[in-house]
């Protein structure tokens, strides 16, 4: 089983940056793949971005070009770098893990949450 303990979350305005971490212990974090999702108040918790075991990224439409996910092995620890951000960013954002190859993009295909700092973006 893994732990995932999240950071970086807080209030920005709108075209600010923000990083969130996701910190992983009790396994080796480099056979996860690692999801981040989002959920705005009274509404479903959406995919944001993935990274696969091999370093491979994907991302929702509406943050491409503005939001990166990476990881460090060396530092059990995934990143989303958030740039030039929008009020409509505004959520709780969660990471998540899996050893489930290539889980896509539903929640349910994730075994693992983190939990959930707000990211706040004002307009």
């Amino acid at each position: 089983q893994v732990q995932l303990v999240e950071s970086g979350g807080g209030l920005v305005q709108a075209g600010g940056s923000l990083r969130l971490s996701c910190a992983a212990s009790g396994r080796t974090f480099s056979n996860y793949y690692v999801g981040w999702f989002r959920q705005a108040p009274g509404k479903e918790r959406e995919f944001v971005a993935t990274i696969a075991r091999s370093g491979i990224t994907s991302y929702t439409d509406s943050v491409k070009g503005r939001f990166t996910v990476s990881r460090s092995n060396a530092k059990n620890t995934v990143y989303l770098q958030m740039n030039s951000l929008k009020p409509e960013d505004t959520a709780d954002y969660y990471c998540a893990a899996t050893t489930t190859y290539s889980p896509g993009t539903s929640p349910n295909a994730y075994d693992y949450w983190g939990q959930g700092p707000l990211v706040t973006v004002s307009s």
